[in-house]
């Protein structure tokens, strides 16, 4: 704006009155009308400078790796400790178990003092791998039988009966008991006494149940099944190596011969007659006549009375009413030990997994 300008008031528009400029005028005019640019040194980093912030998150990085893994590795060590641990307060948990089942005695030992029936349960199927097993039975029995103050040693018995060598086992040890005569041995059945379990229950000095329980089923089972026509049709050759032309005569796949299935009626026959045999032997003349007696029917304990197969109806909690001034029980049933339970549980099942057959009886007195 020219000084003339300024004096009349007056105001020049650079674009159509100032004087005429060039291209390069104009962008040199317009470069010094902004504000000066830093120093290109301050703007860029230098190639130094850059390498060593990289580095420096290189490292960084690696150390939240580093920490990481540690973290992971801590967290294990922690958990392995932890099983560890544990692992060994189950070894001290049934260390002290077994500790305190030695000592302690049989379960129920310190509940009741005084005179006392003496208890053996008889619980499920009789197996010399089940807690119905003739050996803890028998050493229940002369644990109750031996002890001063019980005056009377009871069965309590729920079983559908199982094997025969441990019922005759039982059987045998409770009538040596009862014919010592020193105190009365006396079978409470509750809901089954069946088979093997009636079996037991014939040797006591007296048989109570109650009126719904299930009572008898005196007779022999073994069960298999034929598979000969289904492999036929399957393509399945059956390979079976035995010397003895009888040998694998229970082989499932395999044709029975009329013989073989004659001989195999007689050993059942011969093993019900030794069920009867210790029947009467038990019951005597309390027994009746009816010819369905040892067919191997189930009755109920009402009607198990009538036959003579039981003595009368009742349970535990009354007997003990009936016997002792103030009513007491004492429970002599030895405590499974877990490590023989563990060492049986895991031998069988290495059995199966190597394909060893058990060697159970095929005969049983035992409910279908």
């Amino acid at each position: 704006m020219s000084d003339d300008d300024q004096k009349h008031g007056t105001t020049q528009d650079p674009w159509t009155q100032g004087e005429e400029r060039s291209p390069e005028q104009a962008r040199e005019e317009r470069e010094a009308r902004r504000t000066p640019a830093e120093p290109v040194a301050a703007q860029a980093e230098s190639a130094e400078a850059l390498r060593e912030r990289q580095r420096l998150q290189q490292l960084e990085m690696m150390d939240r790796w580093i920490g990481g893994v540690l973290t992971e590795q801590r967290r294990a060590r922690r958990w392995k400790l932890f099983f560890r641990f544990l692992f060994a307060a189950l070894i001290l948990a049934s260390l002290s178990a077994t500790l305190y089942s030695l000592v302690a005695g049989p379960p129920g030992s310190s509940a009741a003092s005084g005179p006392h029936l003496g208890v053996v349960k008889v619980r499920g199927v009789i197996d010399s791998e089940s807690p119905a097993s003739a050996e803890r039975i028998i050493t229940g029995l002369n644990r109750a039988w031996e002890a001063e103050e019980s005056v009377a040693v009871v069965l309590q018995i729920d079983s559908p009966g199982g094997s025969p060598v441990q019922s005759q086992r039982i059987f045998d040890e409770i009538m040596r008991l009862r014919g010592e005569g020193d105190k009365p041995i006396i079978a409470v059945i509750e809901d089954v006494g069946a088979s093997g379990a009636y079996y037991i229950a014939a040797a006591a000095d007296e048989i109570l149940v109650a009126p719904a329980s299930l009572v008898g089923s005196i007779g022999v089972i073994s069960a298999s099944f034929g598979f000969e026509e289904a492999i036929e049709r399957l393509g399945v050759e059956r390979r079976v190596f035995a010397a003895g032309d009888n040998k694998a005569f229970l082989d499932p796949f395999s044709e029975l011969a009329p013989e073989q299935r004659d001989f195999w009626q007689s050993v059942l026959a011969t093993t019900h007659r030794q069920f009867i045999e210790a029947v009467r032997e038990g019951r005597g003349d309390r027994l009746s006549e009816d010819e369905r007696l040892f067919s191997g029917l189930v009755w109920s304990g009402e009607q198990a009375v009538a036959l003579g197969l039981v003595d009368g109806i009742g349970s535990l909690g009354g007997l003990a009413r009936e016997r002792l001034a103030e009513p007491r029980v004492r429970d002599y049933t030895p405590r499974p030990d877990p490590f023989e339970r563990f060492s049986r549980q895991f031998g069988r099942v290495a059995m199966e997994l190597l394909g060893v057959p058990r060697a159970d009886s095929p005969l049983r007195y035992q409910l279908p």
